[in-house]
């Protein structure tokens, strides 16, 4: 069958190549809270190498700057803004002892 007469063509998509987000002149280190905190999600957690487009040596960089830099307190293990929520637990304690009296 000719090429032409194909009904169903997938056409190739002409992808933009994206820069990598480390440059050769940086420098991957735990007291560089700018670079390292572009790798990290707000949970506080290491976000993956194909997440950042990061090679597998700088990946190995990163995460030992992060631990590093979590290890000498200045970054948090993790970012709890949402633990003090107690909206629906302090309802149901409440109308639970309303009930008892």
């Amino acid at each position: 069958m000719d090429k032409s007469k194909r009904p169903f063509l997938k056409f190739k998509r002409s992808f933009r190549r994206r820069l990598p987000p480390i440059q050769s002149g940086d420098r991957i280190d735990y007291r560089n809270m700018s670079l390292i905190s572009q790798f990290i999600s707000e949970q506080g957690k290491i976000l993956s190498r194909r997440v950042n487009r990061l090679t597998l040596k700088q990946r190995r960089l990163i995460t030992l700057a992060i631990k590093q830099a979590r290890i000498l307190s200045l970054l948090p293990f993790l970012n709890n803004e949402k633990q003090f929520e107690r909206t629906e637990s302090t309802a149901r304690t409440t109308s639970f002892k309303a009930r008892n009296k």
